[in-house]
């Protein structure tokens, strides 16, 4: 009798277990309208997207205790079962004490309810991965623990410097994703690159196709297996053996700037992956130790009021010592 109820108390013990393995989500209003397979990325991250998918397709996952196809559309009130899934660890928020957490309040250039924008440093990688404790969205978390939604609209290379945008809620992403499908969203950049560009030479269309090597590092080169990808140019200042151009993105490709630049013959400045080495020497005899690329311009419809945000980023004191020393051996 005694181990007949020792089993049943292992028994139950277990299916507790399951049972608080599963989650039960009401969907809230601002997740409305978003794909389920994108709702559960986002929910189970670290998860494979071949699992995600997986857990779909053998009906695992339930919304309103029905089967769920990938591409359905939720509904504010939704009731969603997620099964147990093994997620891999995430890394831990800094502490927001920290120094170089605390720093970035001093980065923030617009804020608001729904959004912000900030003043990336060089550097700084958006998001922490592998050898990284931490990047910025993570900091950012820390900072505002009262914000639950904030998220990455778009994303800046790590040696990039200057506007980046930054959600507070879903409703915002999703319109701000609009604004960058539909290309109204307004992103210039500032490089510094060799030689004297070609005032003609106003736009770039040229496919880019993305490889990763076997060290993992990412490589992007023109290629006409690649996506369509399009970067206007304007040239802002001629120096002696360089120039200073305005890069307006209208694709959002894996460094489109950088390769567009190298395809036109005009490499940036203390680029690690695309550029020029004696160029860069040159480059560093002046002191400058980074890649001088900044999103200096960031214009956009604000997502709840429709009215013009203009966002503009002052360069850091590298870049602006760079320039001062190059105009005094014009």
């Amino acid at each position: 009798m005694q181990r007949k109820k020792t089993e049943n108390g292992k028994l139950r013990a277990m299916s507790e277990q399951i049972q608080q393995q599963v989650r039960w989500v009401t969907i809230e209003p601002d997740y409305a309208d978003q794909r389920i397979d994108n709702f559960l990325l986002a929910q189970l991250r670290g998860v494979p997207k071949s699992m995600v998918y997986r857990i779909l397709r053998k009906g695992e996952v339930r919304v309103n205790k029905k089967r769920a196809k990938p591409d359905y559309r939720l509904q504010a009130g939704d009731e969603v079962r997620i099964p147990p899934v093994r997620v891999a660890e995430k890394n831990p928020l800094p502490s927001a004490n920290l120094s170089a957490v605390q720093a970035l309040n001093d980065h923030i250039l617009y804020e608001d309810d729904v959004l912000l924008v900030l003043n990336k440093p060089a550097g700084l990688a958006v998001h922490g991965g592998s050898n990284l404790q931490f990047g910025l969205i993570e900091s950012l978390r820390a900072l505002r623990p009262d914000a639950k939604h904030l998220e990455l609209v778009h994303r800046l290379d790590r040696e990039t410097s200057g506007c980046i945008l930054v959600s507070k809620r879903r409703s915002a992403l999703r319109s701000l994703h609009e604004q960058l499908r539909e290309k109204t969203m307004d992103k210039r950049y500032l490089a510094l690159v060799r030689g004297h560009w070609q005032a003609h030479v106003k736009f770039i269309a040229a496919p880019l196709l993305k490889n990763t090597l076997q060290s993992g590092e990412r490589m992007v080169r023109v290629d006409a297996a690649g996506k369509p990808s399009e970067t206007r140019f304007r040239v802002q200042r001629v120096f002696a053996n360089c120039s200073l151009v305005e890069a307006s993105p209208i694709t959002g490709r894996t460094h489109q700037i950088r390769v567009h630049a190298l395809h036109a013959g005009h490499p940036i400045a203390g680029d690690p992956k695309y550029g020029d080495q004696v160029f860069d020497q040159a480059m560093r005899d002046l002191g400058l130790n980074r890649l001088f690329l900044h999103a200096h311009e960031l214009r956009f419809a604000h997502p709840q009021t429709g009215k013009p945000i203009h966002v503009t980023a002052p360069l850091d004191a590298e870049l602006r010592d760079t320039l001062k020393k190059l105009e005094k051996v014009e």
